[in-house]
C-alpha cells in the first residue's frame, strides 16, 4: 500500500515525484516513458532556467532528476495504469497494463495528452523534422521560413500569432472556414505575411530528410495543390489520456479532470490531477511541473495536518 502514486512520465509527474519524495512520502511513479510531449521538440526554448534543450535531453534530464531520488520513490518505468477502482475502505486499486495491480490511499493523475493528428502519410516521418505539435516551443526555429498551420480554431490562431516574429510566410489551412476568435482573426487577415486557405485539407506531407511542402485538396473542387514549405503546424486540438478514470472522477467535455485549482484536488476525494490531462487553461510544461508541486503540498498537507 502506497500513500501516493503519480501516474505519468512528463513534468507534472517527475516533479511530483521529486517533491514526493523529499517529504518523504512513501510514492510510486508509474511512467510508460519519460518526456511528454515535449519528446518531439527539436528545441525547446522555453523550460525555465534552460535556454535551449532538445526534447530527448529535457527527457533525459527529467529521468536523471527521479531516479536520483529512487531510494525514496519506486519508479515503474515502461508501465501503463489501465484503470483506477476506489475500495470501500476509501483506498485505490490501480490495474496495470502487466495484469498486476497496486494499491494507495492517494493517487495524482499527471498522465497528460495527446495531440490529434491529421493521419496522412509523411505525417508521422517528420515529426520532428519539419512536423511540430506547439508554436511556443518551436516558433524561434522556423525563423525566415516558409510554414503552414494546419487548424482554424483557436489554437491554430495563436499559433499563427506565434509564427508571426519568425516566419517568412505562414498559410492557415482550415477545413471549413475560421471558427477562432474574431479579434485575433482580424489581426491575422490583416498580415501580409499570412494566407487563409479555407476549404482546405492537408492530403500529404512531403520531404526527404525534413519536409519540403505539403500537398492539400479544395474539398468543393476537388483540385490538388501543392505548397511548398519547410514546416507544418498541426494544431487540431489534443485528447487528455484520461480514458482509464472514465467514470470514476468528473470529467469536462473535453475529457480533461476538472480540478479545484487552489489544490488540483478531483471531484474524488484522494485523487489529484496536474497538468494537460486537468482542466488547466494554459497547457505548458512549467505550469505542469507548478501544478504537481502544488498538489503534491496539498497531499502532504491532508496526510500530515488533516487537511
Amino acid at each position: 500500500m502506497y500513500d501516493l502514486i503519480i501516474i505519468g512520465g512528463g513534468p507534472a509527474a517527475v516533479a511530483a515525484g521529486v517533491y514526493a519524495a523529499r517529504k518523504k512520502i512513501k510514492t510510486a511513479v508509474v511512467a510508460e516513458a519519460f518526456g511528454g510531449q515535449s519528446l518531439v521538440s527539436a528545441d525547446v526554448q522555453n523550460w525555465i532556467g534552460t535556454p535551449s534543450i532538445s526534447g530527448f535531453d529535457l527527457a533525459e534530464n527529467l529521468k536523471k532528476h527521479l531516479y536520483a531520488y529512487r531510494e525514496g520513490v519506486d519508479i515503474l518505468e515502461g508501465e501503463l495504469v489501465t484503470g483506477i477502482s476506489r475500495k470501500d475502505d476509501g483506498t485505490f486499486s490501480l490495474a496495470l497494463r502487466n495484469g498486476k495491480e497496486m494499491e494507495a490511499k492517494h493517487v495524482l493523475l499527471a498522465s497528460g495528452s495527446r495531440r490529434k493528428k491529421l493521419e496522412v502519410p509523411g505525417e508521422q516521418k517528420f515529426e520532428g523534422r519539419g512536423v511540430v505539435y506547439c508554436s511556443i516551443c518551436d516558433a524561434p526555429l522556423f525563423g525566415d521560413k516558409v510554414v503552414a498551420v494546419v487548424g482554424g480554431g483557436n489554437a491554430g490562431l495563436e499559433a499563427v500569432i506565434d509564427l508571426l516574429p519568425y516566419a517568412s510566410k505562414i498559410y492557415l489551412l482550415v477545413r471549413s472556414e475560421p471558427k477562432g476568435d474574431a479579434v485575433t482573426l482580424e489581426k491575422i487577415k490583416n498580415d501580409p505575411k499570412v494566407e487563409i486557405l479555407t476549404n482546405t485539407i492537408v492530403e500529404s506531407i512531403e520531404g526527404q530528410d525534413l519536409v519540403t511542402g505539403v500537398v492539400v485538396k479544395d474539398t468543393r473542387t476537388g483540385e490538388p495543390r501543392k505548397i511548398a514549405l519547410e514546416g507544418v503546424f498541426v494544431e487540431i486540438g489534443a485528447l487528455p489520456n484520461s480514458e482509464f478514470v472514465k467514470g470514476l472522477v468528473e470529467l469536462n467535455g473535453g475529457g480533461e479532470v476538472t480540478v479545484d485549482h487552489k489544490t488540483q484536488r478531483s471531484s474524488v476525494p484522494g485523487i489529484w490531477a496536474a497538468g494537460d490531462v486537468s482542466d488547466v487553461i494554459y497547457k505548458q510544461n512549467n505550469i505542469s511541473a507548478g501544478d504537481a508541486v502544488k498538489a503534491v503540498l496539498n497531499i502532504y498537507e491532508m496526510m500530515v495536518k488533516g487537511k
